[in-house]
């Protein structure tokens, strides 16, 4: 299972492993160096063992002792190696020191400058070493005025520049996956340009990723994304260290692999169920998976009930009844089969059309936003059943009901519901933390809070999502790199994720709440990226008996 590492659990694993005498801050400089350099070999376009130019840029900590390592391995390669130090060597960590004067007793560090950078040959390959994972502050202008410069004239029309990050593109917070220019940006400042130039084809980090290389406009800037061991798994002291956190500590990144038989073999014990999706298991009747009501806006705003709904039923709940007001019950059953239907004008009237069996409710996809929609929440989390609840998932007009008043819907939630807002819809329930949302705090940090709150699970939208309890449990699941999905960002796409997490959740088999989300979550991009280009929302439920196939669940 992979763990997302803040910069300071990281700093803390290294110190740790050194201090234990296990390795040397040496060899871990070292082992980074050869790693990237094989990561070079294996990702960038250029002939294996013939000669090269690389312009290596370096910085003032053990990020620029990485960045001599580099330059001491290529030049040993026969490449011809162009090095520029941000920063007094005498005034560098020891191990950078050392690993500065070793490469410094047979070739040139040069000062650092714009013009002294920029004017040599065009190189092949551009190392970013200047700034790891520990920056929170501005980049130093002189800094940004390299980086982020665009290609000199004798550079244009010698073929591509290949540019890789060590550990991240500096300026890029590693925390909360904000780049952070020269002096404070605006949010209009960040979609702007400077930032973007700054991307880098590869990114390679060492040992595990951090949560900035997921959130934000990390994976814009990272590029690919290569991972290298450097010898911190051994004797146990991973375990000692990581294995010890408290549960507010970690954050999980939702990976594919975790899915399928042997993923989830591996993964008892850790907190997991043994059967993540319920119909994985036979000898049951429907209602052991779970009957499901999601409720529908009037007519002509039947859709993305109908959407949720169906992928409610798509992925395993064993019945799902949309419920609609009256006038509306024709116009949905022009759509329905599988799918059953009823009539509700009166949400006081709630037990007309939900019995103790139904174990799940899906509330706000296209329901509207008013006085009718907040009485039907207020019902729905009235209702208790044994031996536990029914999960009820609140999204869309559910949420902005409450808009005006959400310590009213807050007071009203219990650990079996789950909000699922877009960053709009979360910035009206919790407006202070929205405002520090990639500026003071990560997005990882501001869902834990939310969670905490609220008193129930928090799941946080985007290509970046993350999930938490309000004992502080988190997980990422990131739309990035090799599983970007830009298509996915299509009408109707977030009632069809609703209808997941109220389909897996409301299982009387199903698991833990947060993980019957992130699997929901895993499931919806998996659509996607098996479907495709020109994907619309009525596609993602069909595309889930191929997706649930291919990894044999």
């Amino acid at each position: 299972m992979t763990e997302l590492l803040t910069a300071e659990q990281m700093r803390g694993l290294e110190q740790a492993a050194i201090t234990s005498g296990e390795v040397l801050g040496l060899d871990l400089m070292e082992l980074a160096g050869q790693g990237v350099v094989e990561a070079l070999d294996q990702h960038a376009p250029l002939q294996r063992d013939a000669p090269h130019r690389a312009l290596i840029l370096c910085g003032p900590g053990n990020n620029g002792g990485d960045g001599f390592v580099i330059a001491r391995l290529l030049a040993d390669r026969g490449w011809t190696v162009d090095v520029y130090l941000f920063g007094d060597p005498e005034k560098l960590p020891p191990d950078a020191q050392k690993n500065h004067n070793r490469f410094a007793k047979h070739h040139a560090v040069h000062p650092w400058s714009a013009q002294n950078c920029l004017t040599g040959a065009k190189p092949d390959v551009i190392i970013d070493a200047v700034f790891g994972i520990g920056l929170t502050r501005p980049l130093p202008a002189a800094v940004a005025r390299v980086l982020t410069a665009d290609m000199p004239e004798h550079w244009i029309g010698a073929g591509d520049v290949f540019r890789l990050a060590v550990d991240c593109p500096s300026g890029l917070n590693l925390d909360t996956g904000r780049f952070i220019g020269p002096t404070k940006t605006s949010a209009t400042d960040d979609a702007a340009l400077p930032h973007r130039k700054n991307a880098s084809d590869l990114t390679v980090t060492f040992h595990t990723p951090k949560p900035g290389h997921y959130l934000g406009q990390g994976p814009e800037l990272c590029g690919a994304l290569h991972i290298v061991d450097i010898g911190l798994r051994g004797a146990g002291l991973e375990c000692s260290l990581i294995g010890t956190l408290p549960d507010i500590e970690r954050v999980r990144l939702t990976e594919p692999r975790y899915f399928g038989a042997s993923g989830l073999s591996a993964l008892k014990g850790k907190g997991w169920p043994g059967r993540v999706l319920p119909k994985a298991c036979g000898g049951a009747h429907k209602y052991d998976f779970g009957h499901v009501i999601v409720f529908s806006g009037g007519v002509g705003r039947g859709g993305a009930g109908r959407l949720a709904a169906r992928a409610a039923l798509r992925v395993g709940a064993g019945l799902v009844t949309l419920v609609c007001p009256k006038a509306a019950v024709l116009e949905n059953a022009m759509h329905l089969n599988a799918v059953m239907l009823r009539g509700l004008d009166d949400p006081e009237r709630l037990h007309d059309v939900a019995d103790d069996r139904v174990s799940g409710f899906c509330i706000g996809p296209g329901l509207g936003v008013g006085a009718r929609t907040k009485a039907l929440v207020a019902a729905v989390l009235k209702r208790e059943k044994s031996p536990r609840r029914p999960v009820v998932v609140l999204d869309a007009d559910a949420l902005t009901s409450f808009a005006a008043t959400p310590d009213a819907l807050f007071a009203m939630l219990h650990e079996r519901a789950i909000l699922t807002p877009h960053e709009g819809e979360f910035a009206r329930l919790f407006p202070d933390l929205a405002a520090a949302l990639g500026d003071t705090r990560s997005k990882i940090d501001v869902v834990r809070l939310a969670a905490k709150r609220a008193g129930c699970v928090i799941l946080l939208k985007g290509a970046d999502t993350v999930i938490a309890t309000p004992d502080g449990r988190a997980c990422v699941h990131a739309a990035a790199y090799d599983r970007a999905v830009p298509w996915l960002a299509t009408a109707g796409a977030g009632d069809v994720l609703a209808g997941l997490i109220a389909g897996l959740a409301a299982s009387r088999l199903s698991g833990d709440l947060i993980v019957m989300a992130e699997v929901a979550v895993w499931l919806h991009a998996e659509c996607a990226r098996s479907f495709g280009p020109g994907l619309i929302a009525e596609d993602l439920a069909e595309e889930l008996p191929k997706v649930l196939s291919s990894y044999a669940i």
